[in-house]
C-alpha cells in the first residue's frame, strides 16, 4: 500500500468510522456486576428463607474462614475476568484468586477431617451430594451467561483465560449462595462433588463461551 493510499485510507476511516464507547475500568465493571449479583443473591435467600442457624454457623472460626475463602474466590475471579478480557492486561491475573481457592479447599477440607474424626466411617457416605452438584450448575450456568455478556464487549482476542476466571467466579459465589441453604458441614465426598461442580461450570463457561464469541467476531 503506498502512502497516498494509506493517508486516503485513514481520511476516509475518520470521516466515516463511527466512534467507539470506551469500557469503564475493570474495577468499575466488577463491582456493578458483583452489585447486582449481590442483589439477587440476597433477594433469594429472603424468598426462599435460609436455614436457621446461619449466623450461629458463622462463629465457628473454621466455618467463617471457608466462607471467607468462597466469597473472595469469586470476587477475586469475576474481577480476574474483566482484566483478561483486556488485550493489555497480563495473564498473571488468572492467578489472582488462587489464594481465596486455597483458603476455600483448606478449610473445607479441615472441616471434613473434623466430620470424620467425629463420626467415623460415616463422614464418608455421600450427604446431600446430588443436591449441592446439582445447586452449583443450576445457579452457576445462569449467572456465567449473565457474566458473559459485559465480557464479550471487550471482544477479547483469546477469551479462554477470562472465561475460564469467570467460570471459576460465577461456580464459587453459587457455592457460597449454597451454604445459605446447606444445614450442616461437607463430608469428604461431598466436597469432592463440589469440586467436580465447579470444574464443570468452568468447562462448560469456556465452551459455550468460546463459540459465542467467535460468532460474535463473524
Amino acid at each position: 500500500m503506498t502512502r497516498l493510499n494509506t493517508e486516503q485510507l485513514i481520511e476516509k476511516l475518520t470521516s466515516e468510522g463511527s466512534s467507539v464507547q470506551r469500557l469503564a475500568p475493570p474495577i468499575v465493571r466488577t463491582t456493578i456486576w458483583l452489585t447486582g449479583f449481590g442483589i439477587v443473591a440476597a433477594l433469594a435467600v429472603w424468598v426462599l428463607g435460609a436455614v436457621p442457624g446461619m449466623l450461629g454457623r458463622l462463629q465457628d472460626p473454621r466455618f467463617a474462614l471457608e466462607m471467607l475463602g468462597t466469597v473472595l474466590t469469586g470476587v477475586f475471579a469475576v474481577g480476574a475476568a474483566f482484566c483478561l478480557s483486556l488485550p493489555d492486561r497480563s495473564r498473571l491475573w488468572l492467578l489472582t484468586p488462587l489464594p481465596a481457592l486455597l483458603l476455600w479447599l483448606s478449610m473445607s477440607g479441615y472441616g471434613c477431617y473434623r466430620d470424620l474424626l467425629a463420626h467415623g466411617a460415616a463422614g464418608w457416605t455421600q450427604g446431600a451430594s446430588a443436591m449441592c452438584f446439582a445447586f452449583i450448575v443450576e445457579v452457576g450456568l445462569p449467572t456465567a451467561v449473565a457474566l458473559y455478556f459485559p465480557l464479550r464487549r471487550a471482544a477479547p482476542i483469546n477469551p479462554i483465560p477470562a472465561l475460564a476466571s469467570a467460570g471459576l467466579g460465577v461456580a464459587a459465589l453459587s457455592a457460597a449462595l449454597l451454604q445459605f441453604f446447606h444445614p450442616v458441614d461437607v463430608t469428604v465426598l461431598d466436597l469432592v462433588t463440589h469440586v467436580f461442580a465447579v470444574l464443570t461450570v468452568v468447562m462448560v463457561t469456556i465452551a459455550i463461551g468460546r463459540s459465542g464469541m467467535a460468532r460474535a467476531a463473524r
